[in-house]
């Protein structure tokens, strides 16, 4: 004879020897059935609770009401996150955590957040200045976020000043020759270089650069920038052509690695900083001086903050006046002063030959 087995029951045996069932569905509430499996009691008792609505379980949040925890909560369930790109919000939540846990604050009520807690979490970043500066950032995020929910009306990070950051070294031509002549053309690091000099572009937009993604005559190329989303339609550079020329094309991605995938943002750069440390090139050189190596190239040809933008994709002219600082000054200093015309009238020299009598 078969046995039946009815779902969601458990028993246990009591301090009498018992053994006494129960139904229990989930993590929901225990009822006990009466008699033994089989019996028309049981059954009813069993039936009865099976049919009754479960209990719902009261929502989970976390962190307490006006603590820093729930309002992190709150603020990644905001309209203003959710519009972000999914790398951004990745990166915003990991460091958003990060704060939180390492300040030890997520207890912390909203309203106790003063300027001078604001100023210490900042100082104790002091010897990095770019984490002190998005520390401030995301905390601004968070107030902000706390002030358009009620949890507070006042911003105590207003007028904070970020630190002094270093900047990226811009390239210069000789460390860009420098490079050129360790790889050659046809190379997988060549490729890679020229692709981030000669469009401008991060390496995270140059890793997912897909032949797809050029025109038909193979002149332009559409690049959807992944950090803003700025949509950019670039002219390949003649000298770039011939660089994709000679170098083998895979089925998809312009980029690919030795077993044909394409490249991850962090593979690629990966791969960059072992070919820049190859070509012997100092520290300084990273990657992302590249970008501004090919703003600082433009700006240098004469082109305005306007065309500069247009293959960069930065969407502030001070981003673009940032990143084009170590233009050379010769050469826009020879610009300059042939647009200025002369404004004294030309004077005949003076006679020499003549003899005074």
């Amino acid at each position: 004879m078969s046995k039946i087995r009815l779902p969601y029951i458990d028993h246990f045996m009591d301090r009498h020897g018992t053994v006494r069932y129960y139904f229990r569905r989930g993590r929901g509430k225990r009822v006990p059935l009466p008699g033994s499996p089989g019996t028309r009691d049981f059954i009813s008792a069993y039936e009865a609770a099976r049919d009754a609505q479960p209990e719902a379980e009261p929502e989970k949040h976390r962190g307490e009401p006006g603590t820093m925890d729930r309002l992190v909560a709150d603020y990644y369930e905001s309209p203003e996150f959710k519009a972000l790109k999914a790398p951004t919000k990745r990166a915003y939540r990991l460091a958003i955590d990060r704060l939180i846990r390492i300040e030890k604050i997520g207890h912390r009520k909203v309203r106790d957040m003063s300027r001078a807690n604001v100023k210490l979490i900042m100082a104790k970043r002091a010897d990095r200045p770019s984490a002190a500066n998005d520390a401030l950032k995301k905390l601004r995020i968070l107030i902000r976020c706390a002030i358009d929910l009620g949890y507070r009306k006042d911003d105590p990070t207003l007028h904070i000043k970020k630190l002094q950051e270093g900047e990226h070294h811009t390239w210069s031509e000789e460390e860009i020759e420098a490079f050129e002549a360790h790889w050659p053309i046809g190379s997988q690091q060549r490729t890679a270089f020229a692709l981030l000099i000669y469009t401008g572009q991060r390496v995270s937009d140059v890793a997912r650069m897909s032949w797809a993604d050029v025109s038909l005559d193979g002149h332009r190329i559409r690049v959807t920038q992944d950090k803003t989303g700025t949509k950019l339609d670039l002219r390949l550079h003649e000298d770039l052509l011939a660089i994709l020329a000679a170098w083998p094309r895979g089925p998809a991605s312009i980029l690919y690695t030795a077993h044909g995938n394409a490249f991850s943002t962090k593979g690629l750069g990966n791969k960059m900083a072992d070919a820049i440390g190859a070509a012997g090139l100092p520290d300084e050189c990273v990657t992302h001086g590249l970008r501004k190596a090919a703003a600082r190239r433009l700006a240098e040809a004469l082109c305005t903050p306007h065309e500069i933008a247009s293959i960069t994709g930065h969407r502030s002219l001070a981003e673009v006046e940032r990143y084009t600082r170590a233009a050379s000054n010769r050469t826009l200093n020879d610009s300059a002063n042939s647009k200025l015309s002369s404004r004294l009238r030309p004077t005949p020299p003076p006679d020499l030959g003549a003899e005074d009598e």
